[in-house]
């Protein structure tokens, strides 16, 4: 498995093969542009070393497993985003039904052809489906509050692992270097902020300086030029104006003084603390509505600046360990 992970990392890194593959891609979703998509695959075949996927499964017995079937529903608000569930199903020996998102139904089908041709036993443990299906023994759903309701209701009297909304935040002293800022820029603006690991809002000490942010920041200007990344902003921008919400902007991006965590696109919620230990509770609090806290010194937890979209292979979403998941279904009798 290392070694076919491995190769299939490789092949997915060869961006430079993939321009009728991107346009497919984009056409079908135009927040997937060329940039963003080559982005996601980079960074995959950058996850996909044999020294990654030797430290990810060293750490779990996989000789026993009794193969299931597991139906992945995989989400649709970045590229690829599905694909480590899948992964996980493969390297823990089950079958993979997957169900893909209208939004990236591009991608994922032509790795896994790849996948056939070098390992023809485990791509053959790959099947895609359109419709619903009742034959599955498990179940990996991703969606928003309101689709996890759903398939609360559809999935709950099978094992499953069910994701609902999460929001990325930075907790930021004032002391952070321009370095550091232009790296937390990568983290709110890649894939537009559409990411669960997307950094949507910021805490901020009660005499911070905005201007160091903006000025860190204004590399990333040209996002502006992207039509509907600023038909998002001016939508914003016109609904705030007009309800008299006080603003900061740069013509790129607006920040908001907000209690919620989960900001629209080209927009970033802030809030002010006064107290690091009491903000530490809140967001302890708050954990399961969170997918990354970035910072500098805040927790043993933090996400480094400029790295959430580059998640580890034993970083599982919501926390929740997937392949002893799957491991554990293994051992079930239904």
């Amino acid at each position: 498995m290392k070694e076919i992970f491995t190769q299939l990392g490789q092949y997915i890194g060869n961006t430079a093969a993939f321009e009728n593959l991107f346009a497919r891609a984009y056409e079908q979703n135009s927040w997937f542009t060329p940039a963003n998509l080559t982005y996601a695959c980079q960074t995959w075949a950058k996850t996909l070393t044999e020294e990654n996927i030797s430290q990810w499964l060293s750490a779990y017995d996989l000789r026993a497993i009794k193969p299931k079937r597991v139906l992945i529903v995989m989400a649709g608000n970045v590229p690829l985003v599905g694909f480590h569930d899948l992964l996980c199903v493969l390297a823990s020996g089950h079958q993979a039904v997957v169900k893909l998102s209208s939004d990236d139904k591009v991608l994922l089908p032509h790795f896994a052809d790849y996948l056939k041709e070098i390992a023809p036993k485990i791509g053959a443990r790959i099947e895609f489906t359109e419709e619903r299906t009742a034959n599955f023994d498990a179940v990996i759903a991703t969606g928003s509050n309101n689709t996890a309701r759903y398939f609360e209701y559809y999935f709950g009297n099978k094992p499953h692992i069910i994701r609902k909304n999460r929001h990325s935040v930075a907790v930021l002293t004032g002391e952070e270097t321009q370095q550091q800022l232009f790296a937390l820029g990568r983290d709110i603006f890649q894939y537009y902020g559409l990411g669960c690991r997307s950094v949507s809002k910021l805490f901020v000490p009660e005499d911070y300086n905005f201007d160091l942010f903006f000025k860190a920041i204004y590399p990333y200007k040209d996002l502006i030029e992207e039509q509907k990344y600023a038909n998002n902003y001016d939508y914003n921008k016109a609904v705030y104006l007009m309800s008299l919400f006080k603003l900061l902007e740069n013509g790129f991006l607006i920040l908001k003084e907000d209690t919620h965590y989960g900001s629209p696109i080209a927009t970033l919620f802030y809030e002010y603390y006064t107290d690091i230990n009491q903000l530490k509770a809140r967001l302890a609090a708050d954990a399961e509505q969170l997918q990354c806290v970035v910072s500098s010194g805040f927790s043993n937890s933090e996400v480094p600046f400029g790295t959430t979209q580059q998640p580890a292979l034993w970083d599982y979403a919501d926390g929740v360990d997937t392949i002893e998941f799957l491991i554990e279904l293994s051992a079930s009798s239904f």
